[in-house]
């Protein structure tokens, strides 16, 4: 006898990366930062005593909160403070999203995203991405005719690390009937000549939810700590009514805030990874890869079609050496690699593996 709800029992649940149990391994598969925390956040750490433990901490985060508003141009009131960014991708559905109604998607994207949508029972209004993984011109309107209350845009895009112009945004937020969530889980790694920054679409439109983490650009993976920034009204809806009481960890809002107000020392590890990526890149493409342009922490590889193996063979080849990279099983992703953009010293040894294999 099974108590499962139906469509739970339909569903597969999220796989995640690996995490191996002990040392030694090399882990370029689920895109942590290479460099640890800032010093402000090791000093903060430090200065945890009892009292912090004891008692409850802040419902709202809003130390946190304030300084994240600070940051962006904001009030505190537009933020609002989650366990990791995937809660608030959990809290947006439940939010917004009457079970039974679609959310929008584009395909390939963040896998976690379905998932959550099944756990909901709504079901996915899917829209392929072109070859080039740019976004089809009506892709708002195929989401508004398929009535999605909620979509998902990962940008810059999971798994292939292109970046969408603010332009595109406002234009899909403008003709989108329901609630846009701009997953910007790796926008601290974007080139900074680029200019991009989407924090007016929150001012312009009362559709649009961006999303933030600590766990990628200020190297806080462990700690589990995100944040959203939308219109008063969306966020309102959230931290008065469906967020959990108490979602986010004294310890955590201690050190996200800490974090985030050491710009300069968090700068430092994206200026760097952007130079690794630089290098990565380059050196895959003469090793015959191809290549997405990326502006996040990890870079899209397609295999060549003389690799014995393809894709999942050089990836079982890599880890039988202790390097974790990410495959993926699934539609047009069958004959690639998602690489972590990791320290010099891990990425000449990926990179001195592949020679050897190749």
């Amino acid at each position: 006898m099974t108590y499962e709800r139906p469509n739970i029992a339909r569903m597969t649940g999220y796989t995640p990366g690996e995490q191996p149990d002990g040392g030694g391994v090399i882990k370029l598969n689920t895109n942590e930062n290479p460099y640890p925390p800032s010093d402000a956040v090791m000093r903060a750490l430090q200065t945890i005593d009892g009292d912090a433990l004891r008692r409850y901490p802040h419902p709202d985060a809003l130390a946190f909160r304030r300084a994240a508003a600070e940051l962006h141009g904001v009030e505190a009131d537009r933020i609002i403070a989650t366990n990791g960014g995937d809660e608030l991708l959990r809290l947006v559905i439940t939010t917004f999203v009457e079970p039974g109604k679609p959310i929008g998607i584009t395909r390939p994207s963040y896998s976690l995203y379905p998932v959550l949508a099944a756990i909901q029972d709504a079901p996915l209004a899917t829209v392929d991405l072109h070859d080039d993984w740019s976004m089809p011109e009506d892709l708002a309107r195929q989401w508004n005719d398929a009535g999605a209350q909620l979509a998902f845009i990962v940008n810059p895009h999971a798994p292939s690390g292109t970046l969408y112009g603010v332009e595109l945004l406002k234009q899909i937020a403008g003709a989108f009937a329901g609630v846009l969530v701009i997953d910007e889980a790796y926008a601290d790694f974007v080139d900074p000549d680029l200019n991009y920054s989407s924090i007016d679409l929150t001012k312009q439109y009362d559709n649009v939810v961006l999303l933030r983490t600590m766990s990628k650009g200020y190297s806080l993976a462990g700690l589990r700590f995100g944040y959203g920034i939308g219109s008063k009204g969306l966020i309102e809806t959230m931290t008065t009514k469906t967020k959990d009481s108490y979602p986010t960890d004294a310890i955590a809002q201690a050190l996200a805030g800490a974090a985030i107000g050491d710009q300069p020392g968090a700068a430092e590890t994206w200026q760097a990874v952007r130079g690794e990526r630089r290098r990565l890149t380059a050196e895959l493409v003469t090793l015959g890869f191809g290549v997405s342009r990326s502006q996040s922490n990890f870079v899209l590889a397609t295999i060549p079609p003389a690799v014995a193996g393809g894709a999942k063979g050089l990836y079982e080849a890599l880890k039988s050496r202790n390097i974790l990279v990410r495959y993926f099983d699934s539609e047009r992703l069958t004959d690639k690699l998602r690489i972590s953009v990791g320290s010099p010293e891990e990425n000449t040894a990926l990179l001195k593996a592949l020679r050897e294999l190749m």
